[in-house]
């Protein structure tokens, strides 16, 4: 299901390969082992056909407290009880809380569960009185027939609302009275309902229909809210409500079962989400629900996709060297600069605890540990700290495999390596299919200490620079203005290729314009060669009258001299040597445009038409006695080896040489290796 829009989505955020692209060390850390399969099919780690517990079947407990505690409390209690630092500061903001502390993004469950750990009788008296004023405003809104907040913003917040109403009830249960739970699930029921007939939505005896946005788009933020809902709710209230069954089965069964996991199976191949790195990490509310469901009825449901635990692997190739901010990829409205944040911290944190005994997650043990947020620094997410310490996880060196394909999102991911000096590159292409995504197919971001070319959300106000514009790509205007990439389409990645020496990927863009007339081919090469040189070459063909402009989006105004153009920033120096073809080269302040702070774009502009670029993009002068033979070769020298690279002039492919020493690059998409 397409979504062209956009959502603001701090608040459900804060309530709540084709391969592996190879395989890494064993848990030795030595590289010897092949434990790290990352694949979307097949046998290996992730994979339901091989994980011991993606067979268990749910089964529900009948006493209260039953969601989550029953395998929880002692270790938390203990928590508690030892002063874990983790534990002193989520008792302290729930304490905050408590005495009229006004805590943005508070979520009343988590007094109550200080309740059930403590049994102190305080923290469950508000959490019942807060969950019975957001009834009350509720029936008062409906008496007076219009809606209540719940209902806000195509019921976006229902998760949070009725989650919060869901687990103060069964966590305190033996102080709801029997009238307010009457009250409470009336209400409840009446929401998720609503959720899952938006035609048929109603409240009291009006009729409130709405337009269904994302029940049925397992790939949308939106979704996990709605099922956080229905889950909470179905197995709070079991045997004591007739319709909590109904809501079990639409959570497990209908939603889970029969709808995120073939499609997550079909379209998230590799792990990760559509909606890019901002709205994305909102997959850490669904990782919470596996959790809680797990904890509360046996059952894994993690564990039915390899998804799960190929996100945990995306992640930490989406991570730059530097471990303080995410690729910046799709709308970014919360924080425009993709720093690594709380809700980053934690959607990795929860990975890890699905998978505890996985020798991956002790390898996110150790980026958790050594990125720049160690300790949630929002006090309305302490509750997370709290929750997944992870104590008992051991790290280990990173040793991963530098390059990583995240095919059902369309991301290739490639590092020089582990350590936070690395250059980190990213090439787009693949599904444009989700609303908060950007028309980015073909895009291209370099990092070193710093960004070199980036993504300018990175600059904007807004974070919803979704334009071609803001991308480094090959940009076509027709008639004066930039013709648009269409969503519900999608890119493909024709050729990839590594090996100790290089990278090489080759991708075809053309899909991403939707048959437009005036645009007949769009294809995107790259070899990387490591640690500091990509050589890119495109072919572009479009119709006469159009103009061709090669981009580059980068933080600092580049120095341009005759067809080399110059990046200095984070203490390198990035040069774009343009080989063909002949072109007018300028420089474009971001700024010029009301949503920016910064940033500029080299462009490259020619007519339209059947065109070659080749360009030599180098790092610090890795790059030397760069020459080429015509618009489709050329040679240069890379630490000490004499690389030619000539790429096929018409379709995909190259013939790369080293040292004297030729390689056939063609159309194939490789599992890459360790």
């Amino acid at each position: 299901m397409t979504h062209l829009r956009t959502k603001w989505l701090a608040a459900i955020l804060g309530a709540v390969t084709a391969a592996c692209a190879g395989t890494v060390g064993a848990d030795t850390g030595t590289g010897s082992g092949s434990d790290f399969s990352g694949s979307g099919s097949g046998s290996g780690p992730g994979d339901p056909s091989t994980d011991p517990e993606a067979g268990v079947q749910p089964t529900y407990p009948t006493a209260h407290p039953r969601i989550y505690l029953g395998p929880n409390a002692a270790r938390l209690k203990a928590a508690l009880a030892a002063n874990r630092p983790a534990a002193v500061r989520f008792k302290g903001v729930v304490d905050s809380w408590l005495d009229g502390g006004d805590i943005w993004g508070f979520q009343i469950w988590n007094a109550a569960l200080m309740g059930q750990l403590t049994g102190d009788p305080k923290y469950c008296t508000k959490s019942i009185a807060n969950v019975d004023a957001q009834v009350s405003a509720a029936e008062a809104a409906i008496a007076s027939g219009g809606q209540p907040v719940v209902a806000g913003d195509s019921y976006l917040e229902i998760g949070a609302m009725i989650g919060d109403l869901a687990l103060t009830y069964d966590w305190c249960f033996n102080t709801v009275t029997a009238a307010q739970k009457t009250r409470w699930l009336a209400y409840a029921n009446q929401a998720v309902w609503n959720v899952w007939h938006p035609g048929e939505a109603k409240w009291g005896s009006h009729t409130n229909p709405w337009t269904g946005w994302a029940t049925n788009d397992p790939s949308d933020n939106y979704y996990y809210s709605f099922t956080r809902a229905t889950m909470l709710l179905g197995l709070a209230a079991k045997g004591e409500d007739a319709q909590a069954d109904g809501w079990i089965t639409q959570f497990r069964d209908t939603k889970i079962l029969g709808q995120l996991v073939p499609t997550f199976n079909a379209d998230l191949v590799g792990g990760g989400s559509r909606e890019g790195t901002g709205y994305g990490v909102a997959m850490n509310s669904l990782w919470k629900l596996y959790d809680f469901w797990k904890a509360t009825t046996g059952e894994k449901l993690a564990a039915k996709t390899p998804h799960t635990r190929a996100s945990m692997l995306s992640f930490m190739h989406q991570m730059v060297p530097t471990l303080d901010r995410v690729a910046p990829t799709g709308d970014l409205s919360r924080d425009s600069t993709a720093a690594y944040f709380d809700y980053h911290r934690n959607y990795l944190q929860e990975l890890v605890t699905i998978y505890q005994t996985d020798p991956l997650a002790r390898r996110a043990k150790t980026m958790l540990d050594n990125a720049s947020l160690t300790q949630m620094g929002s006090s309305f997410m302490y509750v997370n700290d709290f929750l997944y310490d992870n104590e008992v996880v051991t790290a280990v060196p990173l040793d991963l495999d530098t390059t990583y394909y995240a095919k059902g999102i369309g991301e290739l991911y490639s590092r020089s390596g582990w350590d936070k000096h690395a250059t980190w590159i990213n090439m787009i292409a693949g599904p444009y299919t989700q609303s908060h995504a950007h028309q980015d197919q073909g895009s291209l971001m370099i990092y070193k200490d710093g960004w070199l070319a980036y993504d300018a959300v990175v600059d904007s106000h807004s974070g919803l620079t979704q334009e071609t514009t803001a991308h480094s790509l090959v940009r076509i205007d027709s008639g004066g203005q930039p013709v648009h990439q269409i969503g519900d389409t999608t890119s493909t990645l024709a050729a990839l290729h590594k090996t100790a020496d290089y990278l090489y990927a080759a991708a075809d863009l053309t899909p991403a314009y939707n048959g437009n007339a005036v645009i007949s081919k769009v294809n995107r090469e790259i070899v990387y060669l490591q640690p500091n040189v990509i050589v890119v070459y495109d072919r572009v063909n479009s119709a006469a009258g159009t103009q061709q402009i090669w981009q580059l989006a980068t933080p600092v105004q580049p120095s341009i001299s005759g067809p080399t153009a110059t990046i200095t920033n984070a203490g390198h120096t990035m040069s774009v040597q343009r080989l063909a073809p002949s072109a007018s080269s300028s420089t474009h302040s971001m700024t010029s445009e009301s949503d920016y702070s910064g940033g500029f774009r080299l462009d490259e502009t020619i007519s339209g038409g059947d065109q070659r670029y080749l360009h030599v993009i180098s790092i610090d002068g890795a790059a030397t006695q760069v020459s080429a033979t015509g618009d489709s070769s050329v040679t240069l020298t890379v630490g000490g080896k004499v690389t030619t690279v000539a790429f096929n002039h018409d379709s995909v492919g190259a013939t790369l040489t080293i040292n004297g020493a030729a390689t056939t690059l063609a159309a194939g998409v490789d599992t890459l290796a360790p």
